[in-house]
């Protein structure tokens, strides 16, 4: 940044929920290509989204270095990485064909051997060739496929193929992403604290007044939350604003000069800074994840207020569904700093939350979880969060808030936005990994069964026909049960 302060939302490149306050180097003139220890708050990501204000920034990377073609780069290594799931059918049949060829050829010859003409050696051969045909083996994956797709569908919940539907039932842990997929993806206002003998409706439209001049997204969040709260009454109307990057603003109503901001706006701005037992209740509010702001209203401190990005409503059941389904490990990866991580992760019930990671150290908490749990999954909504699931067993984005880079990545997407059909959606992979099962076992049987009848005589070419292509009308209709599956 070398002109210009401004707010920043950096959420598709971290995934942090609150914009960041930017403001100028104090050398622009300097040559920072070379420089690695930039602070947060002169420093701009490419494919982040400025606020209000005009910025004049430095390019110090080319377009191949910078963040967002790294996270493409990430993802294009991921996935050329990932290799298919190798099917037991692949590579039974590499086998098991050309065996059966050779059979079938020795077989045409068995007149030279045994007592009997080449009309019957050759009918012994189509015999054994037809009850050999692994018809209901090849078509016993890609028909439990078909159903558990249609049936995932149903749901919305779009799954990519074989591999993942298998996958997804076999995970032991499962990585979060913070905003937007376990929270609501945008501030709430959580708390109001009078102080004094100020009331808290008082308190409301004091602050929804001086916030109504802000554009800023924390301001826009105190304004629609605090005018619901205050059931649209009458708002008294604020001038003269005054914005302190970073800090706060200041404004007037009526006669009374009103200032909102963090601790540090009163302790740059005179001496009546606020007691050490509201700035307790400051720090008791941040450490529980809230964002705060301290309302003075002349020389006296009259209220706290405090936003967060709240946890989605069906987020705590969803995670108590998935402990009893058998996921030993749920962990946060959030670019939000620890405290707020910890925060949500102890109001919904995660077993871990790791805070203040990038886009690439987001890939490496996935590496050293699969280290631990083989079988990990990633679910998240935005472009920081598509390298991590390229690197997971399963990838899976939520569908209606998720950018194109994480749908076109995941292996699955929760069309409906809803985190709920992610129990289901393990559930049913669990259930088609066993018709899969069943369906391998059962075809493999026949063959096994069919080859001796038909080579000792035991069976015609008419009983080999009737069993081989009965056996997958039963591996088909085997498949459909899923369809009829429910949560």
């Amino acid at each position: 940044m070398v002109d210009g302060r401004s707010s920043v939302n950096q959420a598709p490149i971290t995934g942090e929920s609150v914009p960041v306050d930017k403001e100028p180097v104090d050398d622009p003139s300097k040559d920072w290509s070379e420089e690695k220890n930039i602070n947060d708050e002169h420093r701009a990501f490419s494919g982040t989204i400025n606020g209000n204000n005009t910025l004049e920034i430095k390019v110090t990377k080319v377009a191949k270095d910078s963040t967002l073609s790294r996270l493409v780069k990430l993802v294009n290594e991921a996935q050329t990485q990932k290799s298919p799931t190798q099917r037991l059918t692949d590579k039974f049949e590499k086998y098991f064909v050309p065996a059966v060829l050779v059979l079938v050829v020795l077989l045409h010859f068995a007149f030279l051997v045994i007592d009997e003409t080449f009309s019957e050696s050759f009918y012994r051969a189509m015999a054994v060739l037809v009850a050999a045909s692994p018809c209901a083996l090849a078509i016993a994956t890609p028909s439990a496929v078909l159903s558990g797709v249609a049936r995932a569908a149903q749901s919305g919940v779009l799954i990519k193929g074989g591999r993942p539907l298998e996958d997804l039932g076999v995970i032991t842990a499962l990585a979060f992403d913070k905003t937007g997929t376990l929270t609501e993806g945008k501030p709430k206002l959580t708390e109001v604290v009078p102080l004094g003998d100020m009331q808290e409706e008082e308190l409301l439209k004091i602050a929804v007044a001086v916030e109504n001049l802000s554009d800023h997204p924390l301001a826009k969040a105190v304004v629609r939350d605090g005018k619901e709260r205050l059931n649209n009454a009458d708002i008294p109307e604020a001038k003269d604003l005054e914005a302190v990057l970073g800090k706060g603003i200041k404004a007037t109503l009526g006669s009374d000069r009103v200032y909102i901001g963090n601790l540090e706006l009163f302790e740059s701005l005179d001496d009546k800074e606020p007691s050490k037992e509201t700035e307790e209740q400051v720090k008791s509010l941040e450490s529980d994840g809230n964002t705060t702001m301290l309302i003075r209203q002349n020389d006296d401190y009259i209220g706290i207020i405090a936003l967060m990005d709240t946890p989605r409503k069906e987020a705590k059941n969803t995670l108590e569904q998935l402990k009893k389904i058998g996921i030993k490990r749920m962990i946060m990866l959030t670019g939000d700093n620890q405290k707020v991580a910890d925060a949500v992760a102890k109001e919904i019930g995660l077993t871990d939350a790791w805070g203040s990671l990038l886009p690439e150290e987001k890939v490496e908490a996935i590496k050293e979880l699969r280290e631990k749990e083989d079988k990990v999954a990633m679910v998240g909504d935005g472009v920081n969060d598509a390298p991590a699931m390229a690197n997971s067993t399963v990838g899976i984005a939520m569908g209606a808030a998720g950018s194109d880079v994480a749908l076109e990545t995941a292996d699955i997407a929760l069309m409906a936005d809803k985190l709920e059909t992610l129990p289901f959606a393990i559930g049913l992979s669990r259930k088609a990994k066993g018709i899969i099962k069943q369906n391998l076992w059962m075809s493999l049987g026949i063959v096994a069964l069919l080859i001796p009848s038909t080579i000792f005589g035991l069976a015609n070419i008419g009983v080999a026909v009737l069993i081989h292509e009965g056996s997958t009308l039963v591996v088909v209709f085997n498949a459909l049960r899923l369809l009829a599956y429910k949560e």
